[in-house]
């Protein structure tokens, strides 16, 4: 028979981890009855999670609340790190930003996810559709299109199966064969577009980066832009070139 979990076991653990996605997703400080409350826990309990928190640097205290601590920023670049990407990408994103006008995006693939590393949409845009994150809809997105289009075929679909294909505009694909057919034509055509599959009011154009060299093994990487759909169409053929020379250009 299974023993309960403790206040030191696993459970403690999760709650850390969720006291750290809401601080995370506030937008701004979170004090700790907020906490408790979303955590449907005491406040005795959250201030003994928050406590080793603060102290390793992963929040502050604030007179507002808690909020992401100077720890942070170092656990950014040691994933950007492990994803082969060093501060000579630094200027890519932005240079595309000036060429295009639209917000650009590097995303990467990775053991079977799909996540997004960097973007040029200020922080304080809470509302844009497209964060830095976890791709959740990797099927509906241009870059997660040119990525899941570079897997073998036996990846991708380990992929499609764990994460779904579930619809979020009407124009979202979420048959099977008719994705693979998509993929063949990214493929075909060296770029992947989503007019309006994950948000209905934005169109994404993405390509896969050149594999970097002596780069982990098992990453994609890929850049990709997305701006309003009317804007896209009187301008495809520019923001195209734009992000195939970026791919080009990539700095490693």
């Amino acid at each position: 028979m299974a023993k309960p979990v403790g206040p030191n076991g696993p459970q403690s653990v999760d709650r850390a981890l969720e006291i750290l996605d809401a601080v995370a997703e506030a937008p701004g400080p979170v004090g700790a009855k907020a906490l408790a409350r979303r955590l449907g826990c005491s406040l005795s309990t959250v201030y003994h999670l928050l406590a080793p928190l603060t102290a390793r640097g992963h929040l502050v205290r604030t007179t507002a609340g808690y909020a992401p601590g100077p720890r942070v920023p170092a656990l950014h670049r040691s994933f950007r790190r492990h994803l082969g990407l060093g501060p000579q990408t630094a200027e890519l994103l932005p240079r595309l930003r000036r060429a295009t006008g639209a917000e650009a995006y590097f995303t990467a693939y990775r053991d079977g996810r799909i996540v997004m590393i960097d973007s040029t949409v200020p922080v304080t845009d809470v509302a844009h559709p497209f964060v830095p994150g976890p791709e959740t809809r990797a099927h509906a997105t241009a870059h997660g299109k040119a990525l899941l289009a570079a897997l073998p075929r036996a990846a991708r679909r380990r992929y499609l199966a764990e994460h779904g294909m579930a619809r979020f505009t009407d124009r979202t694909i979420t048959g099977a064969e008719r994705f693979e057919a998509e993929l063949a034509r990214v493929r075909g055509q060296g770029f992947a577009v989503s007019i309006g599959e994950a948000d209905p009011a934005f169109t994404c154009l993405a390509t896969t980066l050149p594999e970097r060299p002596g780069g982990a093994d098992g990453v994609l990487h890929a850049v990709s832009v997305s701006l309003p759909t009317a804007e896209f169409r009187r301008r495809h053929g520019e923001i195209r070139a734009a992000v195939a020379q970026a791919a080009s250009g990539a700095p490693w």
